[in-house]
Formats: structure tokens, sequence, C-alpha cells
């Protein structure tokens, strides 16, 4: 008898597990579509470490579960982004190694779509996505034909922004990131266009803070650009606009030093972009000081690479009230505006 049971145990918590596991659409699925820097290590997942990275899909019926893996690198946990149709995204944190996350429930029988948005960023650790579990997967006949690529630092990662979980000063330091939230999606959306964000948090063109050894020209050609070899693949993502929002970790540096390095690096960048329009933008949380540097030094960048498609825009105001000085949610709209307005301007959008 108690061998029964004992038996009987075994296999429904094998059952579980197995119902647990069971993917009804894979990672590689042709009508599940993915935007910013990927790796695939094996057949049926997709790995990626920076923020802002995002999947679409389009799928029919009630509910929508997400299969999919943390790093969990020095035991962290990535948060996510999950929007489903119109309704205002959701922020969740992953809590193991294995998630199988309830992206939706009780929706009305029909046809939805669902993104979903790395919000913390590679320092954090990567995210396998694995598949779905729901009804139907259908093809997405529709997708935004524009494209956005937003270099910078904390800033564009969305750090410090959101509070809905912590206040500042309390939990992990990535407890307050909302990428999906911050100023280069935003702007994004607000131009139906698609986004993909190459920031690091700390980083820097010539110096970065904090002991960190890498600067941006270093890294940008990485899939993971925090601290990874594996290189990006720039005919993967071609951006109509690309903007730069570099300095505030660099402080006031010698000029002919910090020019020119950021013309170099320009003109890497448009050997990646040969017809990208490039805007070079002010640091919306520098102080009066570091902002009146920093706009001195970009209009000297922008008349010294002689090229046509190279701009700047400075932002009307400061934004620094976030955990750190950062943007808040909020102040993260208002920037989009501004940005948004001078970018419809440039492209006739």
């Amino acid at each position: 008898m108690i061998n029964r049971i004992l038996f009987s145990l075994l296999l429904l918590c094998s059952l579980q597990t197995f119902a647990q596991e069971t993917i009804d659409f894979r990672a590689n699925h042709p009508y599940i579509q993915y935007t910013g820097r990927f790796v695939k290590p094996s057949f049926v997942r997709y790995r990626f470490w920076q923020p802002g990275v995002y999947i679409r899909a389009k799928f029919n019926g009630t509910y929508c579960n997400i299969i999919i893996e943390d790093e969990e690198r020095y035991n962290q946990h990535n948060y996510l982004a999950i929007q489903i149709d119109d309704q205002p995204p959701r922020r969740i944190e992953t809590k193991s190694a294995h998630n199988v996350i309830q992206a939706a429930v009780n929706l009305p029988e029909g046809d939805h779509m669902i993104t979903i948005c790395k919000n913390t960023e590679a320092g954090i650790g990567y995210l396998d996505f694995l598949g779905f579990q729901c009804k139907k997967l259908l093809p997405i006949t529709s997708t935004p034909s524009r494209r956005l690529e937003f270099i910078g630092n904390s800033i564009t990662c969305g750090t410090g922004s959101d509070q809905s979980s912590f206040p500042c000063g309390q939990g992990q330091w990535y407890d307050q990131h909302n990428a999906y939230m911050s100023y280069g999606p935003l702007t994004a959306r607000s131009l139906d266009a698609q986004w993909m964000l190459s920031s690091v948090s700390g980083i820097g063109l010539i110096h970065s803070c904090c002991d960190m050894k890498i600067t941006m020209p270093q890294v940008f050609d990485k899939i993971n650009m925090r601290d990874d070899s594996l290189k990006w693949d720039f005919q993967k993502y071609q951006p109509h606009v690309l903007t730069i929002c570099l300095g505030q970790n660099d402080g006031s540096q010698d000029a002919a030093t910090f020019c020119n390095a950021y013309v170099k690096f320009i003109r890497t960048l448009r050997g990646y972009y040969p017809n990208t329009s490039i805007v070079l933008l002010s640091s919306p949380m520098a102080d009066a000081d570091l902002s009146a540097v920093l706009k001195t030094y970009i209009k000297k960048v922008v008349a010294s690479c002689g090229d046509k498609n190279v701009s700047y825009f400075f932002f009307s105001k400061r934004y620094h009230g976030g955990c750190g000085d950062h943007p808040t949610l909020e102040e993260h709209k208002l920037i989009a505006g501004e940005l948004t307005a001078y970018i419809k301007k440039l492209k006739g959008w």
C-alpha cells in the first residue's frame, strides 16, 4: 500500500513537471519576432543581455504563458516588461533560473499581441527565451518599418526611474530599472518605430565611472556590451536614426582629447551605418556646469565631422528626480517628447 502511494506521488510529481516544461511554440518558431542583440546558444533558445531587447508575437486564445530562464548572475534576477495589446505593461521579476510566467489570463477570446522586453541591463545577466504556452500563434502582418537606436549610459538603460517595487535606497541597485519605459523605447513607439538600446550603466566615451574598465567604443560591436566578446552583426539592424547620449560619466575632460575621440567614434559608426542620421544628445541629468561643457564639446564634434548626416540636440532642462539623480518615469516621458519632436522634424516623419 505504501509503495503504491509513493508511486502515485512520484507519478503526480512527474506529470506536474512535464506539464510545466511543455512548450507549445518554441523560441525558433517563425511567427516570433526578435528585436535587439541576440545569440542562439542552441536551436530552441534565444539568449540576450542588453536592456530593451524585445520579443513580439501574435496569439489566439484567452491565455499566454512564457518560458524563460535567467542566468542568475551573482544571485541577481532580471526584470521584464510584458504588454498585452494596448494594456499597461506589467513589470515582472524572474524568481528562479527556470520561469513559467503567466503573461496573460482570462483574455477575451480572439487574437492578441504580446510584447516581452528586458527591463534590466547586461550586468544583471542574460535571459534565455524558450517559447510560449498558448492556444495558437499567428503571423504578425504589420511591423514598423522605421528603426531607431540609442547609444548611452544608465540614463538610456532606464536606471533609477521606477520606484513601483522599491523606493530609492532600498532593494538592489537594479530594482528601479525600467528600460521599456525609458526615453528610447518611448520615442520609438511615438514614432511607430522599432528600437534598440546600446547602453551600459556607468559607461563613458573615454572615461567610465565606478572603476569600469571598458568604454563605449570598445564594446559597441558586442552582443553583450558589458563584458562579452561575441561580435554583433550590424547588418541585422540598420537604424534610420541613431542617437548618442554620452559624457555624463566622462565629466569635464581635456577638450581636444574628448572631441577627437568622439569624432573617431562617429567615423567608426559611419562604417557600420552608411546611411543613418546620427544625433548627438546632451545629458538630460547633467548639472549646469557639466551641461555647458558637454554642449561645447558636442558643437565642436559636429563641426569637425564634416558629415551632413550628423547633428545635435540639446534638452531644454535638467531631469534628475529619480534614484541617484537619474530621470524618473515621468521625466523619461518628457525627454522622449522633446526627442520625438526633433526626430520628426529631422526626418520629416
